[in-house]
């Protein structure tokens, strides 16, 4: 991919700039309400692996490394159905991550809305979601503008 598209980052900050705020402001919801690192990065990265956008699936890869995860971990993300790395809570919110990804499906069905409150406190929940909704917003914007993903040892700036 070496179209050149706009990047709405640039072309209009403005709206990028209140969308990293907002981002950051779930960031403190899901650090107030329960959410660590680990949990929310895993959930960025199933989000952004569900959308095919590799830029921001590279950014929560090495968040989630910072947080603590494993490659093993890391790598088991995209088959956590079939794999027994994940906790309850990680298994309910990579569930939770499939529904607001594939929102216009089925919406949240009563049996993901049912499995991830059983698990899940109200705050907990609200904090995952709007952790969903942030990383489906900039999934967009990145695919949409086609950011670079360039191999690690010619990384450029974006």
């Amino acid at each position: 991919m070496t179209e050149q598209r706009v990047h709405l980052s640039k072309t209009e900050p403005a709206a990028y700039q209140a969308l990293d705020a907002f981002s950051k402001t779930v960031g403190t919801i899901c650090a107030e309400n329960g959410i660590d690192d680990r949990l929310k990065e895993i959930v960025m990265i199933h989000c952004s692996q569900l959308n095919g956008c590799s830029y921001c699936t590279r950014i929560h890869v090495d968040r989630a490394v910072a947080a603590g995860l494993d490659v093993d971990t890391i790598s088991q993300i995209a088959v956590w159905r079939e794999s027994g790395v994940f906790s309850d809570r990680e298994r309910a919110a990579l569930e939770l991550a499939e529904a607001f990804t594939f929102i216009a499906e089925d919406g949240i069905s009563d049996d993901v809305y049912d499995l991830v409150g059983s698990v899940f406190t109200e705050k907990e929940y609200a904090a995952l979601s709007w952790a969903c909704v942030s990383i489906n917003a900039f999934n967009r914007i990145v695919i949409a503008g086609r950011y670079p993903v360039p191999p690690r040892g010619t990384q450029a700036g974006a």
